[in-house]
């Protein structure tokens, strides 16, 4: 968390090509002072945003309604400290609208003002690459454990033509195994684009369709379908991915597609309930907004996670996910190895994973 938020400056430029995932600010930054004028201000255009592309437009009506009753009835006079009423008003949008991804930040750093616009300019692509890079394009660890079982800690999906190399490292590292377990416990969400080109390396030669994306503002619906002429080696075995409720937005939606295509098997935590793609815009000089403007809807459910988190498969606390897969995959694999000595030393990891009462030997090895 301090690496994060020491790279505030950087961070900001990823939020506003992609918002899945909360803002991390370094909490010890100086507080802006603000008064009527301000907060006047930010909630006009906070409205005017969520009258224009909120996905659903009746409950964008609500909100507004509801945030111009507060201001008219002086619920916000009190507050002059600049964070404090970003939480205010992050709390009464998610009140009435129950969406996760809906939210109001404060940066004590000044915003530039622009012209409205959802698309980075080049020196913000550039920050934003470089803060990509910093974190491996959100691969944080890939490893081969012991019994030859591949393990991939990833902890957001960044973009995918400038991170399509390190996923095509990655599924070659450990294309080799005998089964992989991703571990999303610490996901916030990502770029949809590298759900898909990761999903692509788990499936065959036909395209099989994902998921969907309407947009309401252009009233138009995107389909997801994975790509079967990738760089790198496609991992056919089984695969478990590894959830708590702290995964979110794009990992939900990874989890989500996986499951309810028979494809891996969700062992861990009922995922946080994210499913509304979003982009980010400033209100003011110090304040920006997190607005869903997209809904998934999944091709075999047609609904999503929404409100509602993706439900493992196997439920287990948070820090017993990875030896609970660990031990399927190991004694799943037992299936198709013949030669005796891996068998034995398979049976052998087994016993030694049982014997933990959580993850974090298992962890420290890795």
């Amino acid at each position: 968390m301090k690496e994060m938020s020491m790279l505030l400056t950087l961070g900001f430029c990823v939020l506003l090509a992609s918002c899945n995932q909360p803002v991390t600010k370094n909490l010890s930054e100086p507080q802006l002072k603000i008064d009527a004028s301000i907060r006047s201000e930010v909630i006009n255009n906070l409205s005017r945003e969520l009258d224009e592309s909120y996905i659903f437009a009746e409950t964008a009506q609500k909100i507004k309604t509801d945030l111009f009753d507060r201001l008219k009835n002086g619920e916000y006079d009190s507050i002059t400290d600049a964070k404090a009423f970003a939480m205010k008003l992050t709390a009464d949008l998610q009140l009435i609208s129950k969406d996760k991804h809906l939210h109001v930040d404060y940066f004590a750093k000044s915003l530039q003002i622009t012209a409205k616009r959802k698309d980075p300019t080049q020196e913000e692509k550039a920050k934003r690459l470089l803060f990509d890079k910093h974190f491996n394009f959100g691969f944080k660890k890939v490893a081969r454990m012991d019994g030859n079982i591949g393990y991939i800690d990833l902890r957001g999906f960044k973009d995918s033509e400038s991170g399509k190399e390190t996923v095509a490292a990655a599924m070659t590292l450990i294309s080799n195994t005998d089964a992989l377990i991703i571990d999303l416990r610490y996901n916030g969400g990502g770029e949809p684009a590298m759900v898909t080109l990761i999903s692509s390396y788990l499936f065959g030669d036909e395209p099989v369709h994902l998921n969907d994306l309407y947009c309401r503002k252009e009233d138009k619906t995107k389909e997801f379908w994975t790509n079967p002429d990738i760089a790198g080696k496609k991992f056919k075995k089984d695969v478990y991915i590894l959830t708590s409720h702290n995964t979110f937005s794009g990992a939900e939606e990874f989890c989500y597609n996986l499951k309810h295509l028979k494809r891996a098997t969700i062992v861990g935590q009922t995922t946080r309930g994210g499913a509304h793609p979003c982009y980010t815009c400033r209100l003011c000089e110090h304040f920006v907004a997190s607005i869903p403007e997209k809904r998934a809807i999944n091709p075999i459910t047609k609904t999503n996670w929404e409100g509602t988190g993706v439900d493992p498969d196997f439920k287990v606390p948070e820090n017993q996910a990875l030896k609970t897969a660990y031990v399927m995959a190991l004694t799943k694999s037992l299936e198709t190895i013949q030669e005796e000595d891996f068998k034995e030393a398979k049976k052998h990891f087994i016993k030694v994973a049982e014997s933990e009462s959580d993850d974090i030997n298992l962890l420290i090895k890795l």
